[in-house]
Protein backbone atom coordinates (compact mmCIF):
# COMPACT_ATOMS: atom_id res chain seq x y z
CA UNK A 1 0.00 0.00 0.00
CA UNK A 2 1.13 3.55 -0.42
CA UNK A 3 2.39 5.63 2.41
CA UNK A 4 -0.53 7.68 3.97
CA UNK A 5 1.60 10.77 2.84
CA UNK A 6 1.76 9.64 -1.06
CA UNK A 7 0.64 12.65 -3.17
CA UNK A 8 0.80 12.74 -6.88
CA UNK A 9 3.02 15.69 -8.48
CA UNK A 10 4.10 16.38 -11.73
CA UNK A 11 7.61 14.66 -12.42
CA UNK A 12 10.24 16.98 -13.28
CA UNK A 13 10.48 17.12 -17.54
CA UNK A 14 14.26 16.79 -19.46
CA UNK A 15 14.56 19.65 -21.75
CA UNK A 16 13.15 18.11 -25.47
CA UNK A 17 16.07 17.20 -28.02
CA UNK A 18 14.60 19.24 -30.67
CA UNK A 19 15.29 22.51 -28.28
CA UNK A 20 18.61 21.54 -27.62
CA UNK A 21 19.22 20.99 -30.81
CA UNK A 22 17.96 24.32 -32.18
CA UNK A 23 20.24 25.50 -29.12
CA UNK A 24 23.30 24.12 -30.89
CA UNK A 25 22.62 24.94 -34.23
CA UNK A 26 22.42 28.60 -32.91
CA UNK A 27 25.50 28.40 -31.23
CA UNK A 28 27.18 27.26 -33.95
CA UNK A 29 26.16 29.48 -36.49
CA UNK A 30 27.04 32.59 -33.84
CA UNK A 31 30.41 31.12 -33.64
CA UNK A 32 30.81 31.22 -37.14
CA UNK A 33 29.77 34.59 -37.32
CA UNK A 34 32.44 35.71 -34.65
CA UNK A 35 35.17 33.35 -35.87
CA UNK A 36 34.99 35.43 -39.59
CA UNK A 37 35.60 38.62 -37.67
CA UNK A 38 38.17 37.21 -35.80
CA UNK A 39 39.64 36.52 -39.17
CA UNK A 40 39.27 40.12 -40.10
CA UNK A 41 40.86 41.48 -36.77
CA UNK A 42 44.07 39.41 -37.98
CA UNK A 43 44.57 41.49 -40.82
CA UNK A 44 45.52 44.50 -39.05
CA UNK A 45 48.41 46.25 -37.57
CA UNK A 46 49.49 43.34 -35.01
CA UNK A 47 51.72 46.38 -33.38
CA UNK A 48 48.47 48.37 -32.79
CA UNK A 49 47.55 46.76 -28.92
CA UNK A 50 43.58 47.72 -29.78
CA UNK A 51 43.83 45.62 -32.72
CA UNK A 52 45.24 42.59 -30.48
CA UNK A 53 42.73 43.59 -27.34
CA UNK A 54 40.12 42.97 -30.22
CA UNK A 55 41.51 39.91 -31.55
CA UNK A 56 41.52 38.48 -27.94
CA UNK A 57 38.29 39.60 -27.47
CA UNK A 58 37.63 37.56 -30.52
CA UNK A 59 39.40 34.89 -29.53
CA UNK A 60 38.00 34.52 -25.78
CA UNK A 61 34.77 34.62 -27.46
CA UNK A 62 35.21 31.76 -29.86
CA UNK A 63 36.51 29.55 -27.01
CA UNK A 64 33.19 30.77 -24.97
CA UNK A 65 30.96 29.66 -27.80
CA UNK A 66 32.97 26.30 -28.13
CA UNK A 67 32.37 25.84 -24.33
CA UNK A 68 28.29 26.45 -24.43
CA UNK A 69 28.55 23.48 -27.38
CA UNK A 70 30.25 21.50 -25.68
CA UNK A 71 27.91 21.51 -22.80
CA UNK A 72 24.81 21.76 -24.83
CA UNK A 73 26.04 18.15 -26.39
CA UNK A 74 26.27 17.10 -22.72
CA UNK A 75 22.79 17.90 -21.71
CA UNK A 76 21.86 16.23 -24.68
CA UNK A 77 23.53 13.47 -24.02
CA UNK A 78 22.56 13.12 -20.71
CA UNK A 79 24.87 12.11 -17.67
CA UNK A 80 27.89 11.34 -18.97
CA UNK A 81 29.63 8.80 -17.47
CA UNK A 82 32.56 9.16 -14.71
CA UNK A 83 36.21 9.88 -15.19
CA UNK A 84 39.16 10.87 -13.33
CA UNK A 85 38.89 13.96 -14.97
CA UNK A 86 35.39 15.20 -14.00
CA UNK A 87 36.97 14.23 -10.41
CA UNK A 88 36.56 17.80 -8.29
CA UNK A 89 39.74 19.96 -7.45
CA UNK A 90 40.37 19.64 -3.69
CA UNK A 91 41.14 23.27 -3.38
CA UNK A 92 38.60 25.62 -2.17
CA UNK A 93 35.71 27.11 -4.44
CA UNK A 94 36.86 30.87 -5.28
CA UNK A 95 34.84 33.57 -4.08
CA UNK A 96 31.96 34.80 -5.92
CA UNK A 97 33.29 37.98 -8.58
CA UNK A 98 31.34 40.86 -8.57
CA UNK A 99 28.85 41.37 -11.39
CA UNK A 100 29.41 43.10 -14.79
CA UNK A 101 30.01 42.44 -18.23
CA UNK A 102 32.79 40.62 -19.95
CA UNK A 103 34.49 43.97 -20.74
CA UNK A 104 34.97 44.60 -16.88
CA UNK A 105 36.20 40.80 -16.38
CA UNK A 106 38.90 40.80 -18.71
CA UNK A 107 42.29 42.88 -18.60
CA UNK A 108 45.09 43.37 -20.90
CA UNK A 109 48.97 43.84 -19.79
CA UNK A 110 52.14 44.40 -21.99
CA UNK A 111 55.56 43.40 -20.46
CA UNK A 112 58.11 45.63 -21.89
CA UNK A 113 62.08 43.49 -21.39
CA UNK A 114 64.19 46.35 -22.94
CA UNK A 115 63.05 49.01 -20.37
CA UNK A 116 61.52 46.97 -17.42
CA UNK A 117 58.28 49.03 -17.88
CA UNK A 118 55.21 47.14 -17.57
CA UNK A 119 51.59 48.48 -18.74
CA UNK A 120 48.23 47.62 -17.39
CA UNK A 121 44.35 48.31 -18.25
CA UNK A 122 42.23 49.56 -16.11
CA UNK A 123 40.35 46.80 -15.79
CA UNK A 124 43.44 44.63 -14.91
CA UNK A 125 43.58 47.05 -11.80
CA UNK A 126 40.09 46.08 -10.92
CA UNK A 127 40.24 42.32 -11.56
CA UNK A 128 43.86 42.49 -9.33
CA UNK A 129 42.06 44.42 -6.83
CA UNK A 130 44.91 46.93 -7.22
CA UNK A 131 44.41 50.70 -7.00
CA UNK A 132 44.16 52.31 -10.41
CA UNK A 133 47.44 54.14 -11.33
CA UNK A 134 49.11 51.84 -8.72
CA UNK A 135 52.61 50.39 -10.21
CA UNK A 136 51.72 47.59 -12.47
CA UNK A 137 53.33 44.08 -11.15
CA UNK A 138 56.54 42.99 -13.22
CA UNK A 139 56.85 39.58 -14.52
CA UNK A 140 59.16 39.51 -11.70
CA UNK A 141 56.53 40.34 -9.12
CA UNK A 142 53.43 38.43 -10.63
CA UNK A 143 53.90 34.92 -9.06
CA UNK A 144 54.13 36.14 -5.50
CA UNK A 145 50.06 36.64 -5.27
CA UNK A 146 49.93 33.71 -6.91
CA UNK A 147 48.88 30.86 -4.87
CA UNK A 148 51.91 28.22 -4.30
CA UNK A 149 50.52 25.32 -6.25
CA UNK A 150 50.08 27.59 -9.06
CA UNK A 151 53.56 29.35 -9.34
CA UNK A 152 55.09 26.56 -11.33
CA UNK A 153 52.19 27.38 -14.09
CA UNK A 154 52.63 30.64 -14.55
CA UNK A 155 56.85 30.37 -14.44
CA UNK A 156 56.31 27.62 -17.26
CA UNK A 157 53.98 29.84 -19.68
CA UNK A 158 55.91 32.56 -19.50
CA UNK A 159 58.95 31.07 -19.79
CA UNK A 160 57.33 29.33 -23.03
CA UNK A 161 56.63 32.45 -24.39
CA UNK A 162 59.84 34.64 -24.10
CA UNK A 163 62.33 31.66 -24.52
CA UNK A 164 60.60 29.14 -27.19
CA UNK A 165 57.98 32.30 -28.27
CA UNK A 166 55.26 29.88 -27.65
CA UNK A 167 51.74 31.59 -27.44
CA UNK A 168 50.59 31.61 -23.62
CA UNK A 169 47.23 29.46 -23.13
CA UNK A 170 46.45 28.70 -19.08
CA UNK A 171 44.87 28.97 -15.81
CA UNK A 172 45.92 30.33 -12.04
CA UNK A 173 44.91 31.47 -9.16
CA UNK A 174 45.48 34.69 -7.60
CA UNK A 175 45.00 36.45 -3.89
CA UNK A 176 43.64 39.80 -3.90
CA UNK A 177 44.54 42.28 -0.94
CA UNK A 178 41.11 41.90 0.21
CA UNK A 179 41.81 38.10 0.54
CA UNK A 180 39.34 36.95 -2.23
CA UNK A 181 40.58 34.33 -4.51
CA UNK A 182 40.66 35.10 -8.16
CA UNK A 183 41.24 32.40 -11.15
CA UNK A 184 41.97 34.18 -14.14
CA UNK A 185 42.98 32.53 -17.83
CA UNK A 186 45.61 33.98 -19.75
CA UNK A 187 46.34 33.72 -23.23
CA UNK A 188 49.18 36.28 -24.84
CA UNK A 189 52.30 36.23 -27.51
CA UNK A 190 55.19 37.68 -27.52
CA UNK A 191 56.37 40.46 -29.56
CA UNK A 192 58.83 41.05 -31.53
CA UNK A 193 61.48 43.41 -32.57
CA UNK A 194 62.81 44.02 -36.26
CA UNK A 195 65.65 41.42 -35.80
CA UNK A 196 63.47 38.67 -34.68
CA UNK A 197 64.03 38.90 -31.05
CA UNK A 198 61.52 39.21 -28.15
CA UNK A 199 61.25 42.74 -27.23
CA UNK A 200 57.94 42.41 -25.00
CA UNK A 201 55.09 40.17 -23.92
CA UNK A 202 51.34 40.86 -24.20
CA UNK A 203 49.08 39.52 -22.33
CA UNK A 204 45.14 39.32 -21.97
CA UNK A 205 43.29 38.04 -18.64
CA UNK A 206 40.19 37.07 -17.96
CA UNK A 207 38.14 36.44 -14.68
CA UNK A 208 36.90 33.07 -15.35
CA UNK A 209 36.08 32.81 -11.35
CA UNK A 210 32.27 32.68 -11.75
CA UNK A 211 32.65 29.87 -14.66
CA UNK A 212 34.94 28.12 -12.68
CA UNK A 213 32.69 27.95 -9.56
CA UNK A 214 29.79 26.94 -12.02
CA UNK A 215 31.41 23.95 -13.73
CA UNK A 216 33.01 22.73 -10.01
CA UNK A 217 29.31 23.25 -8.89
CA UNK A 218 28.11 20.91 -11.85
CA UNK A 219 30.65 18.36 -10.96
CA UNK A 220 29.47 18.27 -7.33
CA UNK A 221 26.59 18.27 -8.56
CA UNK A 222 27.29 15.19 -11.01
CA UNK A 223 29.02 13.70 -8.03
CA UNK A 224 26.03 13.72 -5.83
CA UNK A 225 23.83 12.30 -8.23
CA UNK A 226 26.04 9.63 -8.74
CA UNK A 227 26.36 9.20 -5.19
CA UNK A 228 22.59 9.18 -4.65
CA UNK A 229 22.28 6.55 -7.57
CA UNK A 230 24.91 4.39 -6.39
CA UNK A 231 22.53 4.77 -2.97
CA UNK A 232 19.86 3.77 -4.82
CA UNK A 233 21.16 1.13 -6.28
CA UNK A 234 22.83 -0.84 -3.17
CA UNK A 235 19.69 0.00 -0.88
CA UNK A 236 17.32 -1.38 -4.02
CA UNK A 237 19.74 -4.94 -3.84
CA UNK A 238 19.48 -4.95 -0.20
CA UNK A 239 15.49 -4.88 -0.50
CA UNK A 240 15.71 -7.77 -3.15
CA UNK A 241 17.65 -9.89 -0.85
CA UNK A 242 16.31 -9.43 2.32
CA UNK A 243 12.52 -9.67 0.16
CA UNK A 244 13.58 -12.76 -1.38
CA UNK A 245 15.03 -14.36 1.95
CA UNK A 246 12.11 -13.81 4.48
CA UNK A 247 9.11 -14.85 1.75
CA UNK A 248 8.77 -17.95 1.41
CA UNK A 249 11.39 -20.55 -0.08
CA UNK A 250 8.74 -22.65 -2.32
CA UNK A 251 8.33 -22.04 -6.08
CA UNK A 252 5.32 -23.00 -8.57
CA UNK A 253 2.86 -24.62 -6.25
CA UNK A 254 2.83 -26.13 -2.83
CA UNK A 255 0.30 -28.64 -1.21
CA UNK A 256 -0.64 -28.50 2.05
CA UNK A 257 -1.11 -30.45 4.02
CA UNK A 258 0.64 -32.72 2.37
CA UNK A 259 -1.40 -35.56 2.91
CA UNK A 260 -5.62 -36.27 3.03
CA UNK A 261 -7.98 -36.02 0.70
CA UNK A 262 -8.96 -32.13 1.23
CA UNK A 263 -5.02 -30.94 0.99
CA UNK A 264 -5.25 -27.62 -0.42
CA UNK A 265 -2.97 -26.80 -3.49
CA UNK A 266 -1.33 -23.47 -3.45
CA UNK A 267 0.68 -20.64 -5.82
CA UNK A 268 1.77 -17.09 -5.54
CA UNK A 269 3.49 -14.38 -7.31
CA UNK A 270 4.96 -11.30 -6.59
CA UNK A 271 4.44 -8.56 -8.81
CA UNK A 272 6.85 -5.10 -8.76
CA UNK A 273 5.99 -2.03 -9.37
CA UNK A 274 5.71 0.09 -12.37
CA UNK A 275 9.64 0.96 -11.97
CA UNK A 276 10.84 -2.05 -10.65
CA UNK A 277 12.60 -0.01 -8.11
CA UNK A 278 10.19 -0.02 -5.55
CA UNK A 279 10.79 -2.80 -3.44
CA UNK A 280 8.43 -2.25 -0.54
CA UNK A 281 6.44 -3.91 2.70
CA UNK A 282 4.29 -7.01 0.55
CA UNK A 283 4.03 -10.58 1.49
CA UNK A 284 2.33 -13.77 1.37
CA UNK A 285 2.60 -17.11 3.16
CA UNK A 286 1.50 -20.25 3.03
CA UNK A 287 2.86 -23.34 6.27
CA UNK A 288 1.58 -26.07 7.69
CA UNK A 289 0.77 -25.77 11.50
CA UNK A 290 1.55 -28.40 13.97
CA UNK A 291 -1.96 -29.41 14.42
CA UNK A 292 -2.29 -30.12 10.50
CA UNK A 293 -4.40 -27.14 9.84
CA UNK A 294 -2.59 -24.84 7.56
CA UNK A 295 -1.82 -21.14 7.56
CA UNK A 296 -1.92 -18.23 4.68
CA UNK A 297 -1.38 -14.98 4.51
CA UNK A 298 -0.95 -12.01 2.63
CA UNK A 299 -0.44 -8.36 4.10
CA UNK A 300 1.35 -4.97 3.53
CA UNK A 301 3.17 -2.06 4.99
CA UNK A 302 3.48 1.44 4.12
CA UNK A 303 6.85 2.62 2.63
CA UNK A 304 9.60 0.89 0.42
CA UNK A 305 13.10 0.03 0.17
CA UNK A 306 15.11 -1.57 3.16
CA UNK A 307 12.97 -0.07 6.12
CA UNK A 308 9.78 -1.79 4.58
CA UNK A 309 10.91 -4.72 3.61
CA UNK A 310 12.66 -4.87 7.58
CA UNK A 311 9.92 -4.42 8.66
CA UNK A 312 7.53 -6.79 6.35
CA UNK A 313 10.80 -9.50 7.85
CA UNK A 314 10.05 -8.18 11.57
CA UNK A 315 5.67 -8.49 10.97
CA UNK A 316 6.19 -12.05 8.87
CA UNK A 317 8.46 -13.61 11.48
CA UNK A 318 5.71 -12.29 14.59
CA UNK A 319 3.02 -13.71 12.36
CA UNK A 320 4.82 -17.21 11.41
CA UNK A 321 5.58 -17.81 15.50
CA UNK A 322 2.07 -17.05 17.29
CA UNK A 323 0.54 -19.01 14.36
CA UNK A 324 2.70 -22.04 14.90
CA UNK A 325 1.78 -21.31 18.77
CA UNK A 326 -2.25 -21.94 17.93
CA UNK A 327 -3.22 -18.32 18.53
CA UNK A 328 -6.50 -18.05 16.61
CA UNK A 329 -6.32 -15.33 13.80
CA UNK A 330 -8.22 -12.25 15.53
CA UNK A 331 -6.08 -12.48 18.56
CA UNK A 332 -2.96 -13.03 16.04
CA UNK A 333 -3.64 -9.53 14.49
CA UNK A 334 -4.51 -7.49 17.84
CA UNK A 335 -0.49 -8.86 18.58
CA UNK A 336 0.48 -8.32 15.90
CA UNK A 337 -1.01 -4.15 15.94
CA UNK A 338 0.95 -4.10 19.00
CA UNK A 339 4.38 -5.44 17.58
CA UNK A 340 3.99 -2.48 14.55
CA UNK A 341 3.13 0.16 17.07
CA UNK A 342 5.72 -0.40 19.55
CA UNK A 343 8.43 -0.83 16.54
CA UNK A 344 11.49 1.27 15.92
CA UNK A 345 10.07 2.18 12.77
CA UNK A 346 6.32 3.12 13.49
CA UNK A 347 4.25 2.86 10.20
CA UNK A 348 0.77 0.99 9.28
CA UNK A 349 0.24 -1.54 7.52
CA UNK A 350 -2.73 -3.93 6.43
CA UNK A 351 -2.75 -7.66 6.93
CA UNK A 352 -4.48 -10.86 6.60
CA UNK A 353 -4.39 -13.70 8.07
CA UNK A 354 -6.82 -16.93 7.35
CA UNK A 355 -5.80 -20.48 8.57
CA UNK A 356 -7.35 -23.61 6.95
CA UNK A 357 -8.72 -26.81 8.84
CA UNK A 358 -8.49 -29.71 6.51
CA UNK A 359 -10.78 -31.84 8.67
CA UNK A 360 -13.45 -29.63 8.45
CA UNK A 361 -13.18 -27.54 5.67
CA UNK A 362 -13.58 -24.47 7.99
CA UNK A 363 -11.69 -21.13 7.11
CA UNK A 364 -11.30 -19.01 9.83
CA UNK A 365 -9.87 -15.41 9.24
CA UNK A 366 -9.38 -11.83 10.32
CA UNK A 367 -8.39 -9.17 8.70
CA UNK A 368 -6.89 -5.57 9.60
CA UNK A 369 -7.82 -2.90 7.21
CA UNK A 370 -6.81 -5.35 4.06
CA UNK A 371 -9.24 -6.29 1.11
CA UNK A 372 -11.49 -9.42 2.08
CA UNK A 373 -10.54 -12.99 -0.01
CA UNK A 374 -12.39 -13.85 -3.13
CA UNK A 375 -14.27 -16.63 -2.92
CA UNK A 376 -14.76 -18.55 -6.35
CA UNK A 377 -17.54 -21.15 -7.01
CA UNK A 378 -18.92 -22.96 -9.84
CA UNK A 379 -17.58 -20.21 -12.18
CA UNK A 380 -18.26 -16.64 -10.08
CA UNK A 381 -16.34 -15.17 -7.35
CA UNK A 382 -17.73 -12.81 -4.57
CA UNK A 383 -15.33 -10.91 -2.01
CA UNK A 384 -16.09 -12.96 1.48
CA UNK A 385 -17.77 -10.23 4.21
CA UNK A 386 -15.44 -8.60 5.97
CA UNK A 387 -15.24 -9.39 10.33
CA UNK A 388 -14.30 -5.94 11.67
CA UNK A 389 -10.18 -4.92 11.61
CA UNK A 390 -8.68 -1.68 11.33
CA UNK A 391 -4.97 -0.75 9.98
CA UNK A 392 -2.09 -2.39 12.04
CA UNK A 393 -0.69 0.31 13.76
CA UNK A 394 -3.06 2.93 13.65
CA UNK A 395 -4.36 2.93 17.23
CA UNK A 396 -4.06 1.07 20.38
CA UNK A 397 -5.66 -1.97 22.23
CA UNK A 398 -7.74 -2.52 19.16
CA UNK A 399 -10.04 -5.60 18.48
CA UNK A 400 -10.32 -7.54 15.95
CA UNK A 401 -13.19 -9.71 14.91
CA UNK A 402 -12.93 -13.05 13.64
CA UNK A 403 -15.19 -15.28 11.15
CA UNK A 404 -15.41 -18.47 9.67
CA UNK A 405 -16.62 -19.45 6.40
CA UNK A 406 -17.08 -23.60 5.13
CA UNK A 407 -15.05 -23.97 1.85
CA UNK A 408 -16.44 -26.89 -0.77
CA UNK A 409 -14.11 -28.81 -3.57
CA UNK A 410 -13.09 -27.02 -6.21
CA UNK A 411 -13.49 -23.84 -4.62
CA UNK A 412 -10.55 -21.28 -5.36
CA UNK A 413 -9.83 -18.64 -2.66
CA UNK A 414 -7.76 -15.51 -3.75
CA UNK A 415 -5.97 -13.73 -1.19
CA UNK A 416 -4.44 -10.25 -2.70
CA UNK A 417 -2.56 -7.07 -1.81
CA UNK A 418 -4.12 -3.52 -2.99
CA UNK A 419 -1.55 -3.09 -4.96
CA UNK A 420 -2.92 -5.20 -8.02
CA UNK A 421 -4.76 -1.54 -8.62
CA UNK A 422 -3.85 0.17 -11.73
CA UNK A 423 -2.56 3.86 -11.93
CA UNK A 424 -5.17 5.88 -11.42
CA UNK A 425 -7.76 3.26 -10.19
CA UNK A 426 -7.22 2.19 -7.03
CA UNK A 427 -10.79 -0.28 -6.92
CA UNK A 428 -9.89 -1.96 -10.45
CA UNK A 429 -7.93 -5.18 -8.81
CA UNK A 430 -11.03 -6.65 -6.93
CA UNK A 431 -13.61 -6.28 -9.61
CA UNK A 432 -10.67 -7.16 -12.27
CA UNK A 433 -9.91 -10.17 -10.15
CA UNK A 434 -14.29 -11.27 -10.04
CA UNK A 435 -13.91 -11.07 -13.84
CA UNK A 436 -11.28 -14.34 -14.43
CA UNK A 437 -14.11 -16.64 -11.95
CA UNK A 438 -14.37 -18.45 -15.50
CA UNK A 439 -10.76 -18.75 -16.30
CA UNK A 440 -10.40 -20.36 -12.56
CA UNK A 441 -13.06 -22.47 -13.27
CA UNK A 442 -11.62 -23.82 -16.26
CA UNK A 443 -8.36 -24.14 -14.42
CA UNK A 444 -7.18 -27.54 -13.14
CA UNK A 445 -4.44 -26.08 -10.69
CA UNK A 446 -3.61 -23.38 -8.24
CA UNK A 447 -0.73 -22.43 -10.64
CA UNK A 448 -2.90 -21.97 -13.21
CA UNK A 449 -4.92 -19.01 -11.66
CA UNK A 450 -1.84 -17.39 -10.55
CA UNK A 451 -0.97 -17.69 -14.33
CA UNK A 452 -4.32 -15.83 -15.35
CA UNK A 453 -3.53 -13.14 -12.75
CA UNK A 454 -0.12 -12.65 -13.74
CA UNK A 455 -1.60 -12.09 -17.42
CA UNK A 456 -4.21 -9.83 -16.54
CA UNK A 457 -2.45 -7.77 -13.63
CA UNK A 458 1.44 -8.40 -15.31
CA UNK A 459 1.43 -5.59 -17.83
CA UNK A 460 -0.53 -2.80 -15.84
CA UNK A 461 0.86 0.68 -14.49
CA UNK A 462 0.89 0.15 -10.75
CA UNK A 463 2.17 2.46 -8.55
CA UNK A 464 3.27 -0.06 -5.97
CA UNK A 465 4.05 -3.44 -5.84
CA UNK A 466 1.62 -6.77 -5.16
CA UNK A 467 1.51 -10.08 -3.92
CA UNK A 468 -1.26 -12.68 -5.09
CA UNK A 469 -1.77 -16.42 -3.53
CA UNK A 470 -4.12 -18.40 -4.91
CA UNK A 471 -5.52 -21.76 -2.36
CA UNK A 472 -7.74 -24.39 -4.54
CA UNK A 473 -10.02 -26.36 -2.30
CA UNK A 474 -9.01 -30.32 -3.35
CA UNK A 475 -11.76 -32.89 -3.69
Amino acid sequence: MPSPLFADRPAPQAPAPDAVDALIHRTRRLRGDVDAVRRDAVVFDEDDPQRRWQRALCELAVQHLDNLDEHLGQLRAGLPDRSPDDAPRADGVPDEPGAGSLLHRVGSAEWNLLTDESSWSDELYEIFGRPPGSTPLSLDDLPSVLLPEDQPVLTAMVTGCLVDGRPMDGEFRIVRPDGRTRTLHMTGEPVLDAEGCTASMWAVLRDVSELRRSEQAVSRDRASVRREEHIERTEHRMAVELQEAVLPPWRGSLRLPTQGPAALDIAAYYLPSESSGLIGGDWYDAMELPDGRTLLTVGDLTGHGIPATSAMAMMLGALRGMAVAGIEPGALMGHLNQVLETSVQPALGSALCCRFDPATSVLSWAQAGHPAPLLFRHGSGRPLPPPDGMLLGAASNVVFEQDEVRLCPGDVLVLHTDGLARRGDRGAGPEALLALAPRFAEARTAQECVRSVVEEFGGTERLDDACVLVARIGA
